[in-house]
């Protein structure tokens, strides 16, 4: 199974930076050449900062959790995109944002 929705809203599980435990939380989402992107305002949220310190990420959608990478997205025309595909039509598309790319190796059931 994969994910075929341009925009869907999975939970993102992250490994907490102080923890160590599982940290969960549903996020709006895009899938674009073949990856997922998730995105914010600022790069303060407890989910951001926990992929900043460990890449090791899963995402639960429809019965299916699927595992892989993430990494920091530093090109701004691809951010700019993740924000249109986030918010089409929408005046929240055109604010700066950061993001994160995950590129996913396995699925599990």
């Amino acid at each position: 199974m994969e994910i075929v929705e341009e925009r869907f809203r999975p939970i993102l599980v992250t490994k907490g930076r102080k923890t160590g435990k599982a940290h969960s939380v549903w996020l709006r989402a895009v899938k674009y050449n073949g990856k997922i992107y998730f995105s914010r305002h600022r790069p303060d949220g407890d989910w951001f900062q926990n992929v900043m310190a460990n890449s090791q990420v899963k995402i639960q959608y429809n019965n299916t959790e699927f595992t892989g990478k993430a990494s920091l997205v530093t090109d701004e025309k691809l951010n700019q995109k993740i924000s249109q595909l986030k918010y089409p039509g929408e005046k929240r598309a055109d604010e700066k944002r950061v993001a994160i790319e995950v590129t996913l190796d396995s699925v599990n059931k």
